[in-house]
């Protein structure tokens, strides 16, 4: 596709580490020895393969304005931002209620954290500080996906940041790897929904841009994954507010 990156500077950063990312499954461990364990393996697996949370840490400022976490899953996040010392508010929402029923669970230590079922095509709650949307994009069709940001970009403070991470449609291996494994985990009822489209990089930063946003350039965040993983950063100018 045009204008589609084909290279850049991968991010450096790298999975946790086998005991931090066994600290947080635990969290997802089944109260009886007979329940599912699908949750706590799943979450070693992700959070010890995956360089997408200190990916994100790196460009998350520490600043005391919330988070909303947009299509959080099984609010990972949230465990990975309190493991590292990170004290501000968090709010993730997700269209799927039973993951959020875990997620509730899991994260009923974490100060200062909710989850909530919502559909990001849904109004969004009131909210202004930072806002991630992680892996999400490619479930919404391409009218939705910008109407998406949109509604997003306002919810972002000034001096906050809209950290996304998406697939890109590329046509190369990553991009065919990314696409069967999105399609799998919706057979297999990971995922609620199939992938619909896979986004143009300069659509996004021209839709961020014409929302007041400041852009960075496209980074790949994939580290040793086969799948085609970037990271968009776009600030909203202004001085935070003090947390």
């Amino acid at each position: 596709m045009d204008g589609t990156p084909r290279n850049g500077t991968p991010l450096p950063c790298s999975p946790l580490d086998a005991g931090q990312a066994r600290l947080i499954a635990e969290s997802f461990r089944p109260m009886q020895a007979w329940g599912s364990r699908r949750d706590y393996y799943y979450t070693r697996g992700k959070l010890g393969s995956d360089p997408l949370y200190d990916g994100v840490l790196q460009h998350l400022p520490d600043d005391g304005q919330p988070v909303l976490d947009l299509g959080c899953g099984l609010g990972l996040f949230a465990h990975v931002l309190r493991q590292r010392g990170r004290q501000q508010g968090y709010l993730g929402v997700d269209v799927d209620s039973d993951k959020i029923a875990r997620a509730q669970r899991a994260g009923s230590g974490l100060a200062d954290v909710r989850f909530d079922c919502l559909d990001v095509q849904a109004p969004l709650p009131v909210h202004g500080g930072h806002v991630l949307l992680l892996d999400v994009l490619q479930y919404l069709d391409e009218a939705p996906q910008l109407e998406l940001l949109r509604a997003v970009s306002a919810r972002v403070a000034p001096g906050g940041r809209l950290l996304l991470r998406t697939p890109l449609a590329t046509g190369d291996r990553r991009d065919r790897t990314t696409r069967l494994a999105d399609r799998l985990a919706w057979l297999v009822g990971w995922m609620g929904t199939r992938p619909r489209h896979y986004p143009d990089p300069q659509r996004l930063q021209a839709t961020l841009a014409a929302a007041g946003m400041q852009v960075a350039p496209l980074r790949p965040l994939h580290g040793r994954t086969p799948f085609n993983s970037w990271l968009l950063v776009a600030e909203r100018p202004g001085t935070a507010a003090n947390g």
